[in-house]
């Protein structure tokens, strides 16, 4: 299993009227955990897309435990649980700075080809170093 860690200051404009985290914003928090996960070890998404791989969302889950506010630091743990095939599944677990489980979601991810738009295995790159972590 692979496991990084994110760390993501909230912002006042993330928050609401009472400074508390704006539902929607986990989407963008766990978008910057998944690009940072990969980017810890030695991919980015621009070089993906260079090579005509993109990684659509096709499914989102969020879960709400407690609320986040104004100016924490947030801890966001990345899984990945299974080796991606076709498509990629990475879970979310969101802590504040003092260790207190805040929420925790998924993503589902297909990769596609950018020409033909059509599902394509994970590439081999890519797949070759989320094996190491399942060795």
């Amino acid at each position: 299993m692979m496991v990084t860690e994110t760390r993501i200051r909230v912002r006042y404009g993330e928050t609401d009227q009472m400074g508390v985290v704006y539902h929607g914003n986990y989407a963008l928090y766990f978008e910057e955990a998944r690009t940072d996960a990969l980017r810890q070890i030695g991919v980015s998404y621009k070089n993906l897309e260079k090579a005509g791989v993109m990684m659509p969302v096709v499914q989102l889950v969020m879960n709400y435990k407690k609320p986040a506010t104004y100016d924490e630091l947030l801890t966001i743990r990345t899984s990945l649980k299974t080796l991606p095939t076709v498509k990629i599944v990475l879970d979310y677990e969101v802590f504040n700075e003092v260790g207190e489980f805040l929420s925790s979601g998924s993503s589902t991810l297909v990769f596609v080809d950018m020409k033909t738009q059509r599902p394509v295995k994970c590439p081999a790159e890519l797949y070759e170093k989320f094996s190491t972590f399942f060795k």
